[in-house]
């Protein structure tokens, strides 16, 4: 059942302007050079050091940052807002 929703989530991307990311429920990652991540569309925050950010993504995924000096400036249910230096940004299949 969930591919027939995959499907169409998919087709309905293709034929109207909407973002993929508000259909297919990714996160959308906006980064200011590398001092700044903004995410949305997130499911929660599972690990957070100076050096590491890890959240839960909504098909069963991990988003790892890392870096140095981090402090999160911003945290919302669905949205995160990280500052330090940023080196890799990964996304971990569960």
């Amino acid at each position: 059942m969930a591919n027939w929703r995959d499907r169409a989530k998919t087709w309905l991307m293709r034929k109207t302007a909407l973002p993929a990311d508000a259909l297919l429920d990714l996160p959308r990652v906006t980064m200011i050079g590398n001092i700044h991540v903004y995410i949305e569309n997130h499911n929660g925050l599972i690990q957070f050091s100076n050096e590491e950010l890890r959240l839960a993504l909504k098909q069963g995924q991990q988003m790892q940052i890392k870096g140095n000096n981090f402090i999160i400036k911003t945290i919302l249910p669905e949205e995160i807002l990280l500052e330090g230096k940023v080196e890799q940004i990964l996304y971990l299949d569960q």
